[in-house]
């Protein structure tokens, strides 16, 4: 934070009456935002830092944080905002990550997920607030295009057949996963999810990071559960979740299973162009650890004999990231540290 924000957010602290706060930060993430508890009289509460021109806008995640308390979810409650600045003052809804929670307890997986199926289930049968953005399918094509545009020019130098790749895959997206939309959080994963056991129902997960929320096919969110960048999820905690979201949302199993796997491969080669990204020009190497784990994740989801045609055009553009080429990378980005 420069001494600037840092005297912004002092100043608004003061104004809504928590300036004697203790803060404390808290990990960030590969965004711009900071957050920061904060502890007063025996209360706690979270200051986020988003700055304004960036690409999280603070509307965006006030007006989603309402849509969800208002359908029973638990997103954070907007204690105080000062939205041209860019600081939220948010109830702290704790520390229990379903990431930390299933590390302690590996049996917590399966009831974890499956709470989360069912939130999104809530979330998908419910109006969306209006004039939320609804991407195409080329869109969602040329979004996936950062796995050229940086992971495998990381790796070659130049970004291959870029053009025959989006058309490739804006062709699998609009035949496979063109559908009628729905709300989606678009980051829904370990990270962003809480336990909070003390709640009843869908109120015991808590929801977090969903200010980017837009249209989008059904199953985009629960491919980011259930295909995790960051975290192995079990096959049989799999299998639960896709079966109990067919259930309550009435899809068919053969469509479903063909959309899920078109939208996991896009969603895989978008990460990897944004993992690539976040150390080429970021230099944060750290996300090169999680890189093979969504490269298998992409293979998977590629073997779908619908996905043939984009298969092999991943085959013919992307190198697998083998050690050598990680290290590579790495080595370019230890250099922009220098």
């Amino acid at each position: 934070m420069t001494q600037d924000r840092a005297d912004l957010a002092t100043g608004f602290l003061q104004r809504v009456g928590w300036g004697r706060a203790v803060r404390q930060h808290l990990a960030g993430d590969a965004s711009d935002r900071r957050y920061e508890r904060l502890h007063l009289a025996g209360q706690s509460a979270v200051l986020m830092d988003a700055p304004p021109g960036q690409a999280d806008d603070p509307a965006a995640f006030v007006l989603i944080a309402n849509h969800l308390l208002n359908l029973g979810l638990s997103a954070p409650a907007i204690l105080a905002q000062d939205l041209t600045q860019g600081f939220l003052l948010l109830e702290d809804l704790g520390d229990a990550l379903y990431a930390r929670v299933i590390s302690d307890d590996a049996q917590m997986e399966e009831p974890c997920y499956l709470a989360a199926t069912r939130v999104l289930t809530r979330l998908q049968a419910a109006a969306p607030p209006p004039g939320m953005a609804n991407l195409s399918a080329a869109d969602w094509a040329e979004a996936a295009a950062m796995a050229l545009d940086w992971y495998r020019r990381a790796i070659t130098g130049d970004e291959g057949d870029r053009a025959g790749f989006v058309s490739v895959l804006r062709n699998t997206l609009e035949t496979l996963a063109d559908g009628p939309r729905v709300l989606i959080l678009r980051d829904y994963h370990a990270e962003n999810l809480l336990w909070l056991p003390r709640r009843e129902g869908l109120a015991r997960v808590g929801l977090l990071d969903f200010q980017l929320a837009q249209m989008g096919q059904p199953a985009y969110d629960l491919v980011s559960l259930l295909q995790d960048a960051r975290r192995d999820v079990g096959r049989d905690t799999i299998n639960a979740a896709r079966q109990a979201f067919l259930a309550e949302t009435g899809q068919s199993e053969t469509d479903f299973t063909a959309a899920y796997a078109a939208l996991g491969a896009q969603r895989a080669l978008r990460i990897l162009g944004i993992f690539a990204r976040l150390c080429m020009r970021d230099a944060k190497p750290g996300y090169l650890r999680l890189v093979p784990r969504v490269w298998a994740q992409l293979q998977e989801n590629l073997a779908h004999p619908a996905l043939a045609a984009l298969a092999r055009v991943c085959e013919a553009e992307l190198p697998p990231p083998s050690e050598a080429r990680l290290k590579r990378m790495e080595d370019q980005c230890q250099h922009l540290t220098r």
